[in-house]
């Protein structure tokens, strides 16, 4: 801890000193221009004069902490007080690229149906071997009640491209990789839409 007071130039810089044994929890105090032991008014003037105290002690009794199970999810739809209002801002006619949704539990689903009901069409990037399922539950309508808007319509995803973060290009890709049943299937067309 420093402290610093401009006028009477009064400064204290505290160093903790941790105990693991008895968890306590020692500070040492230098403090500039306090007259601690007698000094004269004239040792106040310098600003070199500087007293030690001896250290201040403050025992902190640690005692472990019980944290509840807390259990986030991603959601973007009604609260209990009515619709959620959603952003602030005006995306019409904007395009939105969120990387990483392959389902309608996730955190960027959420982020994609935000950008959605502030007007942004909206473009997804799922990681590969995740890719053909996320396309045919989409087709189906199996995310259709998750997908409707606070407006009531439904969030349009425009395109669903194959994301590997590993690889920038689709010709990074190694043969062994691209030829694997889990990345079969997956067209590397990105065309600019």
């Amino acid at each position: 801890m420093a402290t610093m007071t401009a006028g009477s130039l009064q400064m204290a810089a505290m160093r903790p000193c941790t105990s693991s044994s008895r968890r306590l929890f020692m500070s040492s105090a230098a403090i500039l221009g306090v007259d601690v032991k007698g000094a004269s008014q004239a040792k106040f003037a310098s600003s070199s004069y500087i007293s030690s105290v001896k250290p201040l002690r403050k025992t902190l009794v640690s005692a472990p902490l019980k944290f509840t199970n807390v259990i986030t999810r991603a959601m973007s739809g009604e609260s209990e007080k009515g619709v959620v209002s959603g952003l602030p801002i005006d995306l019409r006619g904007k395009r939105a690229f969120v990387a990483g949704v392959a389902d309608d539990n996730g955190y960027g689903w959420a982020i994609a149906k935000a950008l959605a009901a502030a007007g942004a069409e909206i473009l997804v990037g799922t990681w590969v071997p995740a890719l053909n399922i996320f396309e045919t539950s989409l087709r189906r309508g199996k995310f259709d009640e998750s997908r409707r808007l606070p407006n009531g319509s439904l969030m349009e995803i425009i395109k669903v491209y194959p994301l590997d973060a590993v690889y920038d290009t689709p010709e990074d890709v190694p043969d062994d990789v691209r030829t694997n049943k889990r990345y079969a299937g997956a067209s590397n067309d990105c065309e600019s839409t």
